[in-house]
């Protein structure tokens, strides 16, 4: 468990409501009823494709020792929750069943992406956890993915911790390498997680010196294996490049290489191309260009488009914090209680809710890329057309299809079934699920629509609960 806050007072995780609710499903006599809560969201951030699906490893870690401590136990207390309810905390110990998909899985609206089976109580005690951890994580491995995309091969690190937000950059830089970044200047990131870490300098550096020159130098001394100057201090194009490459070639003459410069302001099209003439004119066609400063996926693309020589991208601000998409909408909805189906109607369609036991199927082309995700009744073995949630004319048929269960068990009895996935398996993982989705669902502007449907079972399923639901209504 990372975080010391977690770490001892995992239980207070949570909103009050859940709290509230929770003791008043003791105090009925309610706790031990069994449930179902599907975790999914209803749109894509950034207007984009898919979500790439992380955090699952951290949540699991944290459920495994949720708990609460005589302090959380006293503070409960002031705020007047009751002696046996609190006793019953006392003891409390996460015992449910967690189905989800792998970290790095692409998954898509309105199709469960967890499903947690258990207790009323130990089920209410944790939504506000599984939003946090899964909402924030997924989001920042969705926006690193649209970067990498925009990339192709080249070296993408994250500069974000300084932006992010408080200590939640921690798993942010994490969820980052999992998109697709390759490297981290956030250290604790990096030895919680065996991240790669790395970085260059800062202003301030050149700054405490009288002379440019001299403060390249002193830095290429002390670190003569990993020298990257920042060359935009004063002049980038007049002093900076033109000092780079003296300081370059001092270091050629006792058989050294510089490795890079970077550039951290202005045109960086235009810079990074008479950078690149500069550097080949002094026979320097190694070293490499590495650019920062509120970089994101559409400046990237233009970039591209511009064919601005860049080798490396440092990115920071709007990688971290996932602009311009402030979350990913997660929902935690109750979809069986007491043997029962349940479900949330609205006057909203898209805010009515799937009733039942469920499973997520997803169905292959002959190639092996992704044609779309079939939502099924856990009962169910295969369907033969899936339906869209919202319209029911709009159908696809499945038959013939190969097909593969996106979620599996990875929590039983509140014990986690497989050892800990570390970062790089995530994020390989990741690069090959991708791989799979085609081309048109990863379009930074308007891509194609993945389809998500429902059973034919499942739909009837909801069709009866709702008029059901109106009936009592009516009476």
């Amino acid at each position: 468990m990372r975080d010391p806050l977690l770490k001892n007072h995992s239980g207070l995780f949570t909103d009050y409501y859940e709290l509230a609710m929770a003791q008043a499903y003791y105090l009925q006599g309610k706790g031990g009823d069994k449930a179902v809560f599907d975790y999914f969201f209803r749109k894509n951030p950034f207007n984009g494709g898919y979500v790439l699906f992380s955090g699952i490893n951290e949540l699991l870690e944290i459920l495994e020792n949720l708990g609460f401590s005589q302090d959380d136990l006293d503070y409960l207390s002031s705020l007047g929750f009751r002696k046996e309810f609190l006793d019953y905390l006392s003891t409390f110990t996460f015992q449910a069943t967690i189905k989800a998909p792998r970290e790095g899985e692409p998954v898509f609206p309105l199709e469960p992406v967890v499903t947690l089976k258990g207790n009323i109580i130990e089920l209410q005690l944790i939504e506000t956890l599984v939003l946090n951890i899964l909402n924030f994580s997924s989001l920042i491995s969705t926006k690193a993915s649209r970067i990498r995309s925009a990339l192709g091969n080249r070296l993408f690190s994250d500069f974000g911790l300084r932006r992010a937000q408080g200590t939640g950059g921690v798993i942010a830089s994490r969820a980052a390498v999992v998109g697709g970044a390759d490297s981290t200047s956030n250290v604790i990131s990096g030895y919680l997680y065996d991240i790669p870490v790395g970085g260059t300098m800062a202003h301030s550096w050149v700054q405490t010196f009288e002379d440019e020159l001299v403060a390249f130098r002193k830095f290429a001394e002390i670190y003569p294996q990993n020298t990257v100057l920042l060359v935009d201090t004063y002049d980038t194009l007049n002093s900076g490049i033109p000092n780079a490459i003296k300081v370059a070639r001092e270091m050629e003459e006792n058989g050294q290489k510089m490795k890079g410069i970077r550039l951290d302001s202005g045109d960086l099209a235009y810079l990074s191309k008479k950078a690149r003439k500069m550097l080949d004119d002094a026979g320097l066609h190694y070293i490499k260009i590495m650019v920062s400063n509120q970089l994101d996926e559409y400046v990237i693309r233009s970039l591209n488009l511009q064919h601005a020589p860049v080798d490396g991208f440092g990115i920071g601000t709007k990688l971290i914090t996932g602009m311009k998409s402030a979350a990913v909408d997660g929902v935690y909805k109750l979809s069986y209680f007491q043997d029962k189906p349940r479900m949330k109607v609205s006057d909203n369609i898209e805010k009515t809710t799937l009733p039942g036991e469920k499973r997520t199927v997803r169905y292959l082309n002959d190639d092996g890329t992704f044609y779309g995700d079939g939502i099924l009744l856990d009962e169910e073995e295969s369907t033969s057309e899936i339906i869209h949630p919202h319209f029911n004319r709009k159908r696809s048929t499945v038959v013939g299809f190969q097909s593969e269960d996106i979620i599996t068990t990875v929590m039983k009895d509140g014990k986690r079934l497989s050892e800990k996935i570390s970062v790089k398996q995530s994020a390989q993982y990741a690069k090959e699920r991708l791989a799979q989705l085609p081309l048109e669902h990863h379009r930074i502007e308007y891509p194609h629509h993945y389809k998500v449907g429902i059973s034919n079972k499942l739909a009837e399923l909801r069709d009866h609960l709702i008029e059901k639901i109106n009936h009592k209504e009516e009476s």
